[in-house]
């Protein structure tokens, strides 16, 4: 989480610097229309500069993994820039509408302008003479875009829908750089702001072309059929295995994947619960949480074509500490199903970099309101070849777990590297707990899987 604070307070902070470098807030004339010049570019300029970088990073650009600490930390910033981006896209159409009100009201008198430097320069004199539209180009573009960001933030809105209409949030951003590019002040394309803003306005205008057309992550997909399809019903986990066609990078154990099981509903983000081997396979394990994934089991067979983009993900399980204790809720328990498959392919696994973790000792806490017999059998079986030792924990017979329990079962827990998956609210709580008693920050490891 530090890593995407520091990424959202350094955009803001490089955006404002470069913007004060540009126009050093010199008031002159009418201080009330000298000021609201300066909102109005200063606030354009950040709405702008946020928009543009999470739409680059709509592009789930990989190389941006290791300095953010994954793609769900990619994705939790993008939401972050969009909603800064729309809250100061709030604050400058105020000051553009509202001061236009007031002076049609009465309560304010326009005062005369002089002759602008770039209207001298014919170069620009045509985009000049185009102010108006992009005025309202950019008003209806904000519009648009406000209830698209209302649709995205919205959980009750479904998935499918979700990224229908995200879509179109390419689309609009492109209306929104015609109007950036138009209205921006004549003297800033001189300046590092100017430039900066011109390479993140082109950068996100080739992102938003790649969405619309429906190429994000295309070059990182593989596709296949599904292969077997088994079905927990006291947990309701279905189980998806799959096999490739195609060239598959392969993966290291905590790693996801957007897989697509039906077109009309596009990618979906799903954890790997299977070790790479090298023969082409990978499983799934789908929890029903929405719509769409409870509809799964019935559409699912084997046979089925599928596609499969990534790996993606910073949930590796590497670390310098004596031991590792991993925490899972629910259906957060397939990273660890994976990484236990690893750690029985000892050679295979060190040969993936899995780091100086792969062969510390490791408690492993399962905490389930929905247990499958069968399926805790095979925890069982596989915690027992991977050398884990297995807490399972049924929260209506035993309640449900916390950091005293986690710190009673393993005593030595101050010296252990811990991992989490599953409910936020659960990892927060427990993050805070055994920070406060004295587990280092950056020893909580937990994944912020939320696409939006």
């Amino acid at each position: 989480m530090k890593n995407i604070k520091f990424a959202l307070l350094l955009v803001l902070a490089a955006l404002s610097l470069l913007w004060w470098w540009a126009d050093p807030l010199l008031i002159q004339g009418d201080t009330y229309f000298a000021l609201r010049t300066l909102a109005v570019n200063y606030t354009g300029v950040l709405a702008m500069g946020t928009m543009s970088v999470a739409m680059i990073l709509a592009l789930r650009p990989a190389a941006l993994e290791p300095l953010l600490g994954g793609m769900d930390k990619a994705y939790r910033l993008h939401k972050w820039l969009g909603i800064a981006g729309l809250s100061i896209g709030v604050v400058h159409w105020l000051w553009a509408k509202g001061t236009k009100w007031a002076v049609g009201w009465g309560w304010l008198e326009k005062p005369a302008r002089g002759l602008r430097p770039e209207q001298s320069v014919e170069l620009f004199r045509f985009f000049q003479e185009q102010r108006g539209l992009a005025e309202s180009i950019g008003e209806w573009a904000f519009y648009l875009f406000a209830v698209l960001a209302a649709i995205a933030l919205i959980k009750r809105f479904p998935y499918r829908r979700f990224v229908q209409t995200h879509r179109v949030m390419a689309a609009v951003y492109l209306t929104l750089v015609v109007h950036g590019v138009v209205l921006l002040p004549f003297a800033y394309w001189t300046q590092p702001v100017g430039i900066v803003m011109a390479v993140l306005m082109a950068a996100g205008s080739w992102a938003a072309l790649r969405s619309l057309a429906g190429r994000i992550g295309s070059g990182r997909r593989a596709h296949g059929r599904i292969e077997r399809v088994v079905q927990h019903p006291h947990n309701e986990v279905l189980e998806v295995g799959l096999r490739l066609d195609t060239p598959w990078p392969g993966h290291q154990a905590g790693q996801f994947a957007f897989v697509t099981f039906d077109e009309r509903e596009g990618p979906h983000p799903f954890t790997i619960s299977s070790a790479w081997n090298g023969d082409s396979r990978m499983d799934f394990m789908i929890k029903p949480l929405g719509d769409y994934t409870r509809r799964l089991p019935a559409t699912l067979k084997a046979g089925d074509p599928v596609r499969v983009e990534g790996p993606y993900g910073r949930f590796d399980f590497s670390g310098a500490q004596a031991r590792q204790i991993w925490v899972a809720g629910g259906i957060g328990i397939t990273p660890f199903v994976a990484r236990m498959q690893a750690r029985t392919q000892d050679e295979a696994y060190a040969g993936a970099g899995a780091g100086a973790g792969a062969a510390a000792p490791v408690d492993l806490f399962y905490s389930t309101s929905a247990p499958d017999e069968g399926f805790i059998a095979r925890l069982r079986e596989l915690a027992a070849q991977a050398r884990v030792k297995l807490h399972v924990l049924v929260s209506q017979r035993d309640g449900r777990l916390d950091a005293d329990g986690i710190c009673r079962k393993v005593p030595d827990w101050k010296l252990a590297g811990v991992w989490f998956c599953g409910p936020a609210g659960f990892g927060a709580t427990l993050r805070d707990t055994l920070a406060a008693r004295g587990l280092p920050a950056e020893r909580f490891h937990q994944e912020l899987f939320e696409m939006r």
